[in-house]
């Protein structure tokens, strides 16, 4: 498990590309057989990827958490950005089709995780905060949430947003968790963009082209940087940062949060005239 630490804003100013991406970037998320892990100060979220390939992948404790299991004193939010696969909790399973999510709550110790084919396995991308009490495991399918259709093609924003875990859909601690997609022809996301002191936020960007490239806006309104991802890469926003971005095609990206509360709307405008 990679440790990333918090940074100050007058710090993260002074930071050369490579500087930016190695304490934001999360890259090489998804490998054959493999779980990649990296644990960030804000808001001490851990940010993951898991691809099974003829055997079975358990997520376990790690020292680095202290914890004899990984949800000991956790939630997780996990979406399949793959092909077919299955999740078994403490002996439950659950079908994951592409861009299905699973949130599974405090205290669930045995986490088993599978692909129905080699050639195109699942790729589990998971989300995890603290949590101080336990919600039901809970499965929701790409297929049965309708979405609300945002934006303009003409503001190059048409897009599609799903809240999987939210308030007023799972129920968790903290963690909030959805997925928005862009239409055919749209390519700008969160713009107007914002901020949130009260929480962090990471996106995955996914659907992306082998060539094609997002470019991700950040840091403080007045400072902002930038940062070239590729696809199934991600990207940690501190709650000082802003989140937005384009790139040279559509694109899907699943946005997580925790942290102070859980609305959706709680954020904090930047407006178009204050940023440089």
């Amino acid at each position: 498990m990679e440790i990333r630490y918090s940074t100050h804003p007058d710090h993260a100013k002074t930071f050369t590309t490579e500087e930016l991406r190695k304490h934001y970037l999360v890259d090489e998320l998804f490998v054959l057989g493999q779980i990649k892990l990296v644990y960030s100060m804000e808001d001490r979220t851990i940010i993951g990827g898991i691809t099974p390939a003829e055997e079975t992948i358990s997520l376990q404790g790690y020292d680095e958490i202290k914890a004899k299991y990984f949800l000991e004193r956790r939630e997780v939010g996990i979406f399949n950005v793959g092909g077919k696969g299955k999740i078994s909790v403490d002996g439950n399973s659950y079908e994951m089709e592409n861009k299905d999510c699973l949130y599974i709550g405090l205290g669930k110790q045995e986490l088993i995780f599978s692909s129905e084919s080699v050639e195109n396995p699942a790729k589990y991308y998971l989300f995890s905060a603290p949590a101080h009490k336990e919600y039901p495991t809970q499965h929701v399918a790409f297929k049965d949430v309708e979405g609300d259709q945002l934006g303009s093609l003409e503001n190059a924003n048409d897009r599609v947003i799903r809240r999987m875990i939210h308030l007023e859909g799972i129920q968790s601690c903290q963690v909030v968790m959805g997925m928005t997609q862009l239409n055919t022809g749209s390519v700008w996301n969160s713009m107007p963009t914002h901020t949130h002191n009260r929480r962090s936020e990471v996106y995955l960007y996914i659907d992306l082209d082998e060539n094609a490239r997002m470019f991700h806006l950040m840091g403080e309104p007045t400072e902002t940087r930038h940062l070239v991802m590729k696809n199934e890469e991600a990207v940690i926003s501190p709650p000082w940062s802003i989140h937005c971005g384009s790139a040279t095609s559509n694109y899907t990206f699943i946005w997580a949060m925790a942290g102070e509360n859980k609305t959706y709307t709680d954020m904090d405008a930047a407006p178009m005239d204050v940023l440089r």
